[in-house]
């Protein structure tokens, strides 16, 4: 899990108890924690900021993440997807980004983050 030291992670996450395990893992694995934010609108603002990768939920507050990934993948900016949805509905120009279904363990969603990296 050592990809994960020093880097910049946004973490996409409206529901409060799952975002702040994740939070908690990623950060134990050495990881700067942007978030949990429950807005695409923050969050479109942290991509800004320089980071390194993103955890998406795919419905944040009843609006849809596509467009955030949209924005990642155009600033090379590798993330993976949290979703209670199934992840065939995803998508096809996200066909190679990395899907975990809710209830993800916070140390499953970190190793998918972690292997963006290697």
């Amino acid at each position: 899990m050592s990809g994960l030291g020093g880097r910049r992670v946004l973490i996409v996450e409206d529901e409060y108890m799952l975002a702040m395990d994740l939070v908690e893992h990623v950060s134990r694995l050495g990881a700067e924690v942007f978030g949990p934010v429950a807005s695409l609108n923050e969050a479109e603002q942290l991509v800004r900021s320089g980071i390194d990768c993103a955890v998406l939920d795919i419905n944040v507050r009843g609006e849809m993440s596509f467009g955030l990934a949209d924005n990642l993948a155009r600033h090379g900016v590798p993330f993976v997807f949290a979703t209670g949805y199934e992840c065939a509905m995803i998508p096809e120009r996200f066909s190679g980004v990395k899907c975990c279904t809710k209830p993800c363990l916070p140390q499953d969603v970190a190793a998918m983050l972690a292997s963006l990296f290697h």
